[in-house]
């Protein structure tokens, strides 16, 4: 193994898995698998980029921080030689939050300072500038995302969120240093190392940004940011053994499809839209759930009442909605039943022979890999740009998963998934 990857959701684990293994500007890419959590077993040698996926994000800086150090060590013991920390790139962490504590952690155990911190993903409309975090032309806090449920963001400043979850200064690379090279945006990162940073952001707008900062931190111990640094990283292993992903049609699935949406995000919500205009839907009474009127078998039948047509079931709602059960059943309860609903109702899916299972949300596709328990997932082709077609090969009876954070894909992204996972190049009815 040559590079590690630590990320912090499986939706993300997913994205970063796609984009090394593409490799920035669809080139360079690495022979890439994901673990799910800390594994117990030796990579194949065939691997030269592993994802551990944690799902880690909203959970205690300090249990975030012993999972990661976990991942870390064994990630060393298969020989990777650059770690990579990823996080969404919106960043996705409230000031409290456990993204700052995890570098400094990962960085103190590495022994490594001028950390550079790139959440960037322009290909998704993510940008940094004056670092401060942008969503295509708007600024992080005025995208939505100041509306999530669970970490929303109210500033588009990183250095300010990174230095209200840190103990240490936070240095930054603006975008004119950027321009001028790696060898000047090296030099920088080194200039905030000897000042004490331990993080520094870099600015980047585009990909030739990203080759760029790639470049410069060739040598660095460890990166953190989002899927687009990490890819950027991979061209810097010219001795890989570039083994590629998977070939689709050979590990395709082509039988019942399904669709779990938790995802409360404008793109998720629009694709729900999109779908439901020709297929069948579940709106999941959240009330219901809480009260105890509604639960996994109840959903099931629900869905198993429209086998073979790929139904939705979704809980996502309008902000204002959210906030009203929020305040009624505590965010934290709400979450928790509703992440347990969906693992749930994934494995009665599987059970019942759906083999085509789509998700939308960070936390809701934790929710179903944890209740599905796959030792690793095979990577395959890109569906939208960060979310990848994945297979499992090593259970009885196949199955393929498509892993979406709720942020992205286009408006037809689920139809667009379901044939990808059963190895179609365009959307095709179920058979």
């Amino acid at each position: 193994m040559l590079l590690g990857v630590i990320a912090d959701d499986f939706t993300g684990a997913s994205d970063v898995a796609n984009a090394i293994s593409r490799g920035l500007n669809g080139g360079n890419g690495l022979a890439t698998s994901i673990f799910i959590g800390v594994p117990d077993i030796e990579a194949a040698d065939s691997v030269d980029a592993g994802v551990v996926a944690l799902k880690s994000r909203s959970i205690p800086p300090d249990d975030a921080i012993g999972q990661s150090l976990r991942a870390l060590d064994w990630l060393q013991s298969q020989g990777a030689e650059q770690i990579v920390f990823k996080y969404c790139s919106t960043f996705d962490s409230t000031a409290q939050g456990n993204i700052g504590p995890v570098a400094e952690a990962l960085a103190e155990r590495l022994g490594a300072r001028g950390v550079v911190a790139c959440p960037a993903f322009p290909e998704n409309g993510r940008t940094v500038y004056q670092g401060h975090l942008f969503v295509h032309d708007k600024l992080l806090s005025e995208s939505g995302l100041e509306n999530h449920p669970l970490t929303p963001m109210t500033d588009p400043d990183i250095r300010r969120w990174l230095r209200a979850q840190t103990r240490s200064s936070v240095g930054h690379v603006p975008l004119p240093i950027v321009r001028t090279g790696e060898a000047t945006v090296a030099h920088a990162i080194a200039e905030c190392s000897a000042a004490g940073d331990v993080l520094v952001i870099t600015d980047a707008v585009d990909e030739v940004d990203l080759a760029t900062i790639g470049t410069a931190v060739a040598n660095s111990p460890l990166v953190t940011g989002g899927s687009a640094i990490a890819a950027a990283l991979a061209r810097n292993f010219p001795h890989a053994r570039r083994r590629g992903r998977p070939v689709d049609h050979a590990v395709a699935v082509d039988g019942l499809g399904a669709l779990l949406a938790g995802s409360c995000s404008i793109a998720t919500r629009r694709q729900i839209e999109v779908y439901a205009s020709q297929h069948p839907v579940v709106e999941i009474d959240v009330v219901a759930v809480m009260e105890g009127r509604l639960g996994a078998p109840g959903l099931f039948a629900l869905l198993d009442e429209h086998r073979g047509k790929s139904p939705l079931a979704y809980s996502s709602n309008t902000p204002e909605a959210v906030r009203d059960i929020q305040v009624e059943y505590g965010i934290d309860e709400v979450s928790i039943r509703l992440d347990e609903l969906f693992g749930s109702v994934a494995v009665l899916l599987r059970e019942a022979g759906y083999s085509r299972i789509v998700v939308a949300g960070g936390e809701t596709s934790g929710a179903v890999v944890d209740a599905l328990a796959p030792r690793d997932l095979a990577v395959g082709l890109e569906i939208d740009p960060g979310v990848p077609a994945l297979f499992s090969t090593h259970h009885t009876g196949r199955y393929a998963l498509a892993l979406k954070s709720g942020n992205f894909g286009a408006p037809e992204f689920f139809e667009k998934a379901l044939a990808a996972l059963a190895g179609d190049s365009v959307p095709s009815e179920d058979t």
